[in-house]
Parts: C-alpha cells; sequence; structure tokens
C-alpha cells in the first residue's frame, strides 16, 4: 500500500471521527425524575460460608409393596394425589381368599357338627361306664360275702364258682364300658383340635382378604405409581410411593473437613435453586456417624419449613458458617438482574442513577456480597428498581 493511499485512509478516519464528536456532543434528553430510596455501600463483618449441596427429602415416606398374589382389579389414586391414613388406595382380586374362607367354614361347621355327635356319645358312655362300675363293685362285694361264708363251710363251692362268674364278667363289662368311653373322649379332642384348625384358617383367609384391600398407613401424596389395573401384585413388589408432604428436610453432603464445625440445633439458610436466592431457615437435626467412603463427606439432615412447591428430589444447599470476614454489602433489594449480568444503579453527585455491572457474591440475611464493581461510601439505589432506568435523576 502506497504513502497516498495511506493518508487517504487516514484523513477519511478522522473525518468519520470528528462528526462521532459532534453527535456525542448533543444534548439528550432528560428523564424524569425518580422517588426512590438510596444507600450507601458499607463495608462490615460477614460470615464466611461453607455451601454444602444436597437433596430434598421428605421426613416420612412409604413404600406400598403387597401382601398377596393376585390381579390388580382396581387402583383409586394417581400421581400427586393428597391421601389420608386408611384411605383405600388399591384393590387386589379376592376370590381365591373368599373360596378359602367359605372351605374353612364349612370344615368348622362339619367339625362343630361332628363335635355334638361326640359329646352325646361320650355322655352316653361315661353313663354306661358308671352303671357298669356300679355292677362291678356290687359283684365284688357279693364275691367277697360268699368267700367268707366258703371259708366258713357255710355255703357251697357251687355258689362260690357262680359269684367269681359274675364278678369276672361285671369287670369285663366295666372294662369294655371304660374303653368306649376314653375313646368317645379321644375323639371329642381330635374333633376340638379340627374345630381349632378351622378357626385359624378363617382368621388367616380373614386377613387375607384385609391385603386384598391396600389402604394409606400415612397422610401424604402419592409421589410414584408403578402398576395399572390388570397387573399381577405379588409379595415384594412396589405398587406405589407415597411420601408426607408437610415435613421435609435436605440431605446435604458435608465434606470431612468441616464436619466438625456442624452441631445438632444449628439455624442454618437453606437455598432451594427452584425457588430462587430467598433462603429458607432450616435446622440441623441429625448427622449422621459414618461418611460415604467415595466421597469422603457427612449425610447433614437439616429440617426445612413447609411451603408451596416443596418436593422430594428438588436440589437445594445448606449454607454453614465456618467463621467471618471483613466485605462490602448491599441490601439484596438494590441487585437487579439482566439476562446473565447483574448490577445496580448507582447515584452520583449529579443525582442521576448510572447502571453499573457489579460482581455478587453470597446473600446473608438480606445483604448480598459485593465482589468487585463498586467501592465503600458509593450510593446506590435500593427500591422501586422497576422505575428507574439508566439516566434517570433520583429524588429521595
Amino acid at each position: 500500500m502506497t504513502y497516498f493511499a495511506l493518508a487517504l485512509m487516514l484523513a477519511a478516519s478522522l473525518l468519520i471521527g470528528g462528526c462521532g464528536s459532534e453527535k456525542s456532543h448533543q444534548k439528550l434528553p432528560q428523564k424524569p425524575p425518580v422517588s426512590a430510596k438510596t444507600a450507601p455501600v458499607e463495608k462490615g463483618m460477614i460470615p464466611i460460608a461453607y455451601d454444602a449441596v444436597g437433596t430434598v427429602q421428605s421426613k416420612a415416606s412409604s413404600v406400598i409393596q403387597s401382601m398377596m398374589t393376585g390381579h390388580i382389579t382396581a387402583i383409586h389414586v394417581k400421581e400427586g394425589d393428597p391421601v389420608e391414613t386408611g384411605q383405600l388406595l388399591i384393590e387386589i382380586d379376592d376370590r381365591e381368599a373368599i373360596a378359602q374362607a367359605q372351605k374353612a367354614r364349612s370344615a368348622l361347621d362339619e367339625a362343630q357338627r361332628a363335635l355334638e355327635t361326640v359329646e352325646k356319645s361320650a355322655a352316653a358312655s361315661q353313663q354306661a361306664q358308671a352303671a357298669a362300675s356300679a355292677k362291678r363293685d356290687l359283684a365284688k362285694s357279693d364275691l367277697d360275702r360268699i368267700t367268707q361264708l366258703a371259708s366258713q363251710n357255710a355255703t357251697s363251692r357251687q355258689k362260690l364258682d357262680e359269684a367269681e362268674a359274675q364278678y369276672k364278667a361285671a369287670a369285663a363289662s366295666y372294662q369294655e364300658a371304660s374303653d368306649t368311653a376314653n375313646s368317645y373322649l379321644s375323639k371329642k379332642a381330635e374333633v376340638t383340635a379340627r374345630i381349632e384348625q378351622a378357626k385359624a384358617e378363617i382368621e388367616n383367609t380373614q386377613v387375607m382378604l384385609s391385603y386384598a384391600q391396600i389402604k394409606s398407613p400415612i397422610n401424604g401424596m402419592v409421589t410414584h405409581k408403578a402398576v395399572d389395573v390388570g397387573d399381577l401384585a405379588s409379595p415384594g413388589v412396589i405398587l406405589l410411593e407415597i411420601e408426607d408432604s408437610q415435613t421435609y428436610r435436605l440431605e446435604a453432603l458435608v465434606d470431612e473437613a468441616q464436619v466438625h464445625r456442624v452441631t445438632l440445633g444449628d439455624s442454618v439458610p437453606v437455598i432451594i435453586d427452584a425457588f430462587g436466592a430467598e433462603p429458607l431457615t432450616g435446622t440441623v437435626s441429625q448427622i449422621l456417624p459414618s461418611a460415604e467412603q467415595n466421597t469422603r463427606t457427612f449425610v447433614v439432615k437439616v429440617d426445612i419449613p413447609t411451603r408451596e412447591g416443596l418436593r422430594s428430589g428438588m436440589f437445594g444447599r445448606a449454607r454453614f458458617a465456618i467463621g467471618e470476614k471483613s466485605a462490602l454489602t448491599i441490601p439484596a433489594t438494590a441487585l437487579l438482574t439482566r439476562g446473565q449480568l447483574t448490577g445496580v444503579y448507582a447515584v452520583g453527585a449529579d443525582h442521576i442513577a448510572r447502571w453499573r455491572l457489579i460482581t455478587a457474591g453470597k446473600t446473608y440475611d438480606g445483604t448480598i456480597e459485593v465482589l468487585s464493581g463498586l467501592n465503600e461510601g458509593e450510593i446506590i439505589v435500593t427500591d422501586s428498581l422497576d422505575k428507574v432506568s439508566d439516566g434517570a435523576p433520583i429524588q429521595q
């Protein structure tokens, strides 16, 4: 390129720059003043925080499984439905259990009828045994008397033989009656055992019938439905999952180097990303005694208050205080986000608001740490940000 060409380009650039400079000195129309509060950027002590990430979990949850085998005939809930303790959730085909119950009742009726018959026969056999005992005793008495007479030669040998024969016959009759009575007692015990067995079977079938109607063990909300009508339920198969929707906690993973700074009962800010930067106030309720081997972190459970939309599985962070440091801070209400940029309206000595990009740190009790972009003592707008614009005069 020749020296002449370079000179022409330089002249053109100076001409363009001159035009731009002329425009820049044109006075922009003044914006209407905005009434807004302001505050100075302050330096103070803020806590040094350790953020432990975690997952929101319900403090009480229940996995509903079947206790019997059968096809599902009805499902009365779906995901998201609220449920109460004792509410019917699922029905399982109970025809087999009903048939077993009817069979058990029939066996009980049959055994009870058999018991009535055996008791009547047992009563009759006991009466026969008593009569045979009386005859045996009478024959024994006669035999003893005739034996005494025979020893005195006061009776004949024939009478003694007849008395002995009568006694033997009476004793044999008594033994037979006793055997019969004992056999009926054995039969009665056997029938009684059958009755108890039938009653136990009936109780068992009643339990099985209760398994056919699955009810909620807690108040809560259905979070997962794993089956549909017609599916085969069997012991161990998960049907539903229910969680208590009124009590939640954040299960945070705390590094082994920081866990000693955490104490039961500590009040801890908990930030749930789905709800923005405003923290919930949680309370440390449990610190598991052993660390996860892979991550070398301890699970710290932080109870958090219930709020609309809070659900298990949400991502959150527990902010544990581990010290203090000096830092610039501004009210959280002064921060304005535009896409990926964060900034404030700084007010100069001319009372004009000007948009200022800043790098914001963590939030602490309504104040935000300023990492860069502001100096101590500068004035910023703290409210009515929706009415303020770049270059607007600020009235207090």
